[in-house]
């Protein structure tokens, strides 16, 4: 086991990480930029140690600085979290040189399941469901729209390198398709540094589905059931629940067999989610591996008992899966609402400023997620998500009852939030119905 983990993040992901490490006994370093001095994970940590600017590219985003600090401080293992760091298969490379453990997946598999053309790809030969479209990258505008004339439309074009809905736009028509194309390679180019793009046949309003799993170095593969991620905005989830209101056992059963297929296809190790799309008629498509942990686990935290933190930590120190599928069974439902610092009603807009005083929800299956507190200054410099709240019912009417309640009960005093937005949500009969598809969040706004 290892002796002393670095964590390569901030807010609450860093702090749910310290908190397993100390139930296992593992000591753990938070790295910090300059603006993030007197954030919580700082002085919940062992040690802390600073990084740079508050500008994510000389701080969070500088692999050189992340692997000195490890250095100075003895770490054994770096624990990256999500976003930032997570999927940069160079900084996998980079920990390995030093001999220090990445706590995720290898570099190969991560360019694999990165490269959303590769790993479709990879899922074709597995067997594996994907949405139609090109297997071949594409490059030019004038070559794709004659792609997309003859798939027929709505289309959307995706960058290969994408994520959190840059370097993507759906497109209706023939005419439309060129502008559309150049704004999303555009994005991709900017963002990402690559102009690789590819395009899929559109589902319209369909459901996002992703299956959590765990894998071994020992090619033993379970998942852990589905979440329905589906209430999004600008394809930026909002809230997410397990088990999914829209599938029932057998579905169930298929997905996440489809899953294990899709992770032992990859030669997945650690801890990754597999997504899908669910179509009105009930058929489902592989859309992309995240090769991290999710913002959302806590949901599958809640219905199947198991810390997935922990299952990362131990496979990455080398030891065998302590579940079989059997041995994982989903009981009641779980919700989690992610709470912005926001201005809902100036088209969440950001809002940083400081906490003048906070009160968290509590009570049975009751959970939070912050790095908040009373006097603490919110940067504007990194996301706006500042908490998670996630319940637990018997049942989804429980489940979405108690989330009313804790979202009626918590206070965030000096800045905006998008809590009473949340709460609109746990009220509108298309939700509470468990109708709600990807466009629910545009046609609720238009």
């Amino acid at each position: 086991m290892f002796n002393k983990i670095l964590i390569a993040n901030r807010g609450e992901i860093a702090i749910r990480i310290i908190r397993t490490c100390k139930s296992l006994g593992i000591k753990t370093v938070a790295v910090y930029s300059e603006i993030d001095k007197n954030a919580l994970h700082t002085k919940l940590a062992d040690e802390s140690i600073c990084i740079g600017p508050a500008k994510s590219k000389d701080s969070y985003l500088n692999m050189n600085r992340i692997i000195t600090a490890a250095q100075l401080t003895n770490a054994d293992a770096i624990h990256p979290g999500f976003g930032f760091l997570s999927e940069n298969s160079k900084f996998v490379d980079l920990c390995k040189e030093n001999n220090i453990t990445f706590i995720g997946p290898s570099s190969e598999v991560i360019d694999l399941m990165g490269n959303k053309s590769n790993a479709k790809n990879t899922m074709i030969k597995a067997g594996v469901p994907v949405v139609p479209g090109t297997e071949d990258p594409v490059y030019d505008a004038e070559i794709g729209k004659r792609l997309a004339d003859e798939m027929g439309y709505p289309v959307i074009v995706k960058a290969s390198s994408g994520g959190g809905g840059k370097g993507m736009r759906i497109i209706e028509n023939s005419t439309e398709f060129i502008e559309g194309f150049n704004v999303a390679q555009g994005e991709s180019v900017n963002s990402f540094a690559d102009n690789t793009m590819y395009i899929e046949k559109y589902i319209r309003n369909p459901r996002h589905i992703e299956v959590q799993i765990l894998a071994d170095k020992y090619g033993n593969v379970v998942h852990l059931g589905e979440r329905d991620c589906s209430i999004q905005r600008l394809h930026q989830k909002m809230i997410e629940e397990s088990p999914s209101p829209a599938i029932g056992d057998e579905l169930r059963k298929v997905l996440g067999e489809t899953a294990v297929k899709a992770a032992k296809a990859a030669h997945y190790e650690n801890a990754g989610t597999v997504e899908f799309l669910l179509d009105e008629n009930g058929d489902y498509y592989f859309i992309e591996m995240n090769t991290r942990i999710q913002v959302e686990h806590p949901v599958t935290e809640m219905v199947t008992g198991i810390d997935l933190i922990k299952q990362q930590i131990l496979i990455a120190a080398g030891q065998k899966l302590a579940y079989t599928q059997d041995d994982i069974q989903i009981k009641g439902h779980a919700i989690e609402c992610r709470i912005n610092a926001e201005n809902t009603l100036k088209n969440f807009m950001p809002a940083p400023g400081k906490i003048n005083a906070v009160h968290f929800p509590g009570g049975f299956d009751v959970r939070v997620d912050t790095a908040l507190y009373a006097g603490y200054v919110l940067p504007a410099t990194y996301d706006s998500m500042i908490a998670k709240v996630i319940v637990h019912g018997s049942n989804r009417k429980e489940a979405i009852e108690k989330m009313k309640a804790a979202l009626d009960e918590l206070v965030i005093n000096g800045v905006e939030t998008n809590a009473n937005f949340q709460y609109s949500i746990m009220n509108n009969p298309t939700y509470v119905n468990g109708e709600a598809t990807t466009g629910f969040i545009k046609d609720l706004l238009s």
